[in-house]
């Protein structure tokens, strides 16, 4: 090919493409085809979310539900069927209000197995849980959902292990908070009106948050502004550190101190050097008279 038919090839392509740009219709096509490989561009590399949020709604419908029939049959008779509670006509109260005492709450007295109870008393012992973990949560979804409360704590709250965690802290804050009624190393107490402070020995690191979050039965309650969410890591930190202490003397004596330590003295050492002196008064006595 010359180059003049080049050029002249090169005009009329140039004519061309000049003819159809000014068509009036050329912006709106270029226009489409853009969106058109940006929503495809989209749609493809994006990560599929919409069917995420629809799927967990739905189940925590279904699990609201399964706790609300659980709690119909084996909390309504106390609390109501709407959990507001019920007194009697001479006053007692049969079963409080659990409106707005959140999930944390029923997590902790369930999950310890102190509801349900069998009977009213002066406090709910710990014992083997009626429910299962699944259900537990179902009957917390359930109370949660009558109103706002405090939440269950998630895995990051009850990590002891993590960087800044500081036990000492923890020994000061739970000395100061707790000692007077669970004792310097958790090891529990009497209390008035037959209650007691239970012993923490054993006791799950969640079910310890949650106790201190909504102060069950006779305990205040420390909630994130008395103790924040440090401080009560810091605290279980430091009760599980007491916990896992070998015993140097071979017997703990029930780990209360200096209370025990000093009452085992008394008891058996000078208890037992006086039995021993009057052995030997008896001993000479006898020795005397047989002579």
């Amino acid at each position: 090919m010359s180059p003049s038919s080049s050029r002249r090839n090169g005009r009329w392509l140039g004519r061309a493409l000049t003819q159809r740009r000014r068509h009036p219709f050329a912006a709106v096509a270029i226009l489409l085809v853009v969106l058109f490989a940006c929503g495809s561009a989209y749609a493809t590399l994006s990560p599929s979310t919409t069917s995420s949020p629809t799927a967990s709604a739905a189940a925590q419908t279904t699990q609201i539900e399964e706790g609300r029939q659980l709690f119909a049959i084996g909390c309504a008779s106390c609390h109501g069927l709407g959990g507001e509670g019920q007194v009697r006509d001479d006053g007692t109260v049969l079963g409080p209000s659990l409106i707005g005492v959140g999930a944390a709450s029923v997590d902790f007295q369930v999950g310890t197995g102190r509801m349900p109870m069998a009977a009213p008393g002066a406090q709910a012992e710990r014992k083997t849980p009626s429910y299962s973990e699944e259900q537990t949560a179902a009957l917390a979804a359930y109370v949660e959902s009558l109103a706002p409360g405090p939440e269950i704590p998630d895995d990051a709250m009850l990590d002891t292990n993590a960087e800044g965690v500081d036990v000492a802290r923890g020994g000061l804050l739970f000395r100061t908070n707790c000692a007077q009624c669970h004792n310097t190393t958790g090891q529990g107490g009497a209390l008035t009106y037959g209650q007691e402070a239970p012993n923490l020995t054993g006791v799950d690191p969640k079910h310890i948050y949650e106790a201190m979050l909504t102060g069950p039965q006779a305990m205040p309650v420390f909630n994130d502004e008395t103790l924040d969410p440090v401080d009560k890591r810091d605290i279980i930190a430091y009760l599980e550190s007491v916990e896992n202490e070998p015993d140097p003397g071979g017997l703990g004596i029930g780990r209360a101190g200096p209370v025990s330590e000093g009452l085992w003295a008394w008891l058996v050492g000078i208890g037992g050097l006086i039995a021993f002196a009057a052995w030997i008064v008896t001993r000479s006595a006898s020795a005397r008279r047989s002579s």
